[in-house]
């Protein structure tokens, strides 16, 4: 399993507005890909901290797949000008614990 976890800063005010092209538009992408187990936006509960965008992959070839296939890049940029400063990805691996959906 691969986690990939996308740190977002987000403007003053601009949240709501990030979150809504997110849950309306990113996820139902990211979920169509092959081999993607999860994809879920984390609100920090302090209103400093960072918004984290976390997928789950079931392998690392399917998480590189749409990686390289630009989709990843693409869904970033659409919420690009809601970003405070440039997002940060960071990639994990663990133990299956999930099932597929």
């Amino acid at each position: 399993m691969i986690v990939r976890l996308t740190y977002l800063n987000f403007l003053p005010g601009k949240n709501e507005e990030a979150k809504k092209i997110y849950n309306d538009e990113i996820v139902h992408i990211v979920k169509q890909q092959k081999g993607n187990l999860d994809c879920r936006m984390l609100e920090p509960l302090d209103p400093k901290d960072e918004y984290i965008s976390m997928t789950v992959w079931d392998n690392q070839e399917d998480a590189d797949l749409y990686n390289n296939s630009g989709t990843y890049k693409h869904l970033v940029d659409r919420v690009k000008a809601y970003y405070a400063k440039p997002p940060v990805l960071k990639v994990y691996t663990g133990e299956h614990v999930m099932e597929h959906a």
